[in-house]
């Protein structure tokens, strides 16, 4: 199968989407798939649109780059709409219109929660047909090797980690943790934060890194003893994940897909409850840590997933291509040139 996703895959710390497509490509060529990250194949099997937003660093082609493709060179190509944003994440306008309109062009959408699911389907998203496919990291980097469990005196070590510094990441509670190691639970707890900050914000009592990536940051990760996400509106974050894998319980609160993705291997909190819930963390350590081992949502079982729909769906291919009428009609004037320009451009290049 030749499967086109629409991502510029960036090295180093980068997101949780990134690490996203580096796992999928990885387990898709391992199936056998070729796997690219351009329209310029007449022969496309599968496109997988994952941000239409063309001003994102990460986004190789956008919807509109899909519909000139369909039309002007090969219209049997299924497209799957991979969809893990919207506006109530970080409080943006115009996100979650964008979206409704590029799925236009899917064959078939992901959403990477139920939650995210839900608040789309509910403003008006169509998205049909669909299922839901939680992320999950890559456990080669992500495990418990090398993981020391609060002995049960000394104070326990929080930590959590974002690349983006924005402040519904949770920042309200990292603020109010900082605060608090510096009071009351001075000496009982510690925090650790790696990532961007949002800008002018510093802690006073806490432990700040820089974004890392890969073994470096797992490594960071296991130096502590508790996972703590406090980020608002999350749509399906892979941080809470690499925490566990890790083997972390996790103190996390009750928004977004945090649930989903969380319940049974910590605490979940509101930020009214966040400081008893975290007092209680010091009598249930153990019981959660147990259950954090047995944390099973990792890359290879996310990118199976994925290789079997894919599979499903090319065996269905004559009835989805029957179902699928006119497509939409949004402008893709520029994209149809700038394709078969780069078309050309592969042709003659091969030619010389």
């Amino acid at each position: 199968m030749k499967i086109s996703i629409g991502m510029n895959l960036q090295d180093g710390p980068f997101g949780g989407g990134n690490q996203f497509g580096q796992a999928l490509t990885r387990r898709l060529r391992h199936f056998g798939h070729q796997v690219m990250f351009d329209l310029h194949d007449r022969d496309i099997d599968l496109i997988l649109l994952t941000n239409p937003r063309v001003q994102a660093k990460s986004c190789a082609f956008s919807h509109k780059e899909i519909l000139g493709y369909l039309r002007k060179v090969n219209r049997e190509a299924i497209v799957i709409h991979r969809i893990n944003e919207c506006d109530e994440r970080k409080g943006t306008r115009g996100v979650n219109s964008l979206l409704r309109n590029s799925n236009q062009i899917a064959d078939y959408s992901i959403f990477v929660s139920s939650w995210l699911r839900d608040l789309h389907l509910s403003q008006g998203m169509k998205a049909h047909p669909n299922s839901v496919m939680l992320n999950g990291p890559d456990r080669n980097i992500f495990n418990p090797n090398g993981y020391r469990r609060w002995p049960g005196s000394g104070p326990i070590r929080l930590v959590t980690h974002h690349w983006g510094g924005n402040w519904n990441k949770g920042f309200d509670i990292y603020q109010r943790i900082d605060d608090l190691i510096d009071k009351r639970w001075k000496g009982v707890f510690e925090f650790t934060y790696i990532g961007n900050l949002p800008e002018g914000f510093r802690f006073r009592n806490s432990n700040y890194q820089r974004p890392l990536s890969g073994k470096r940051l797992a490594d960071a990760i296991k130096e502590n003893h508790v996972y703590v996400t406090g980020s608002i509106n999350e749509p399906g974050g892979s941080h809470q994940s690499e925490g566990l894998l890790c083997g972390l319980p996790v103190l996390y609160r009750d928004s977004g897909c945090l649930p989903e993705y969380c319940d049974d291997y910590g605490i979940k909190f509101t930020y009214e409850t966040f400081e008893e819930r975290l007092e209680s963390i010091l009598g249930t350590y153990d019981s959660f840590a147990d259950k954090a081992n047995g944390f099973s949502l990792d890359s290879e079982m996310m990118s199976k997933n994925y290789n079997d729909l894919f599979e499903f769906l090319m065996k269905g291919k004559k009835e989805i291509l029957e179902n699928r009428g006119e497509l939409p009609k949004f402008d893709s004037g520029k994209t149809q040139k700038s394709i078969i320009g780069k078309m050309a451009q592969k042709v003659w290049r091969a030619f010389i």
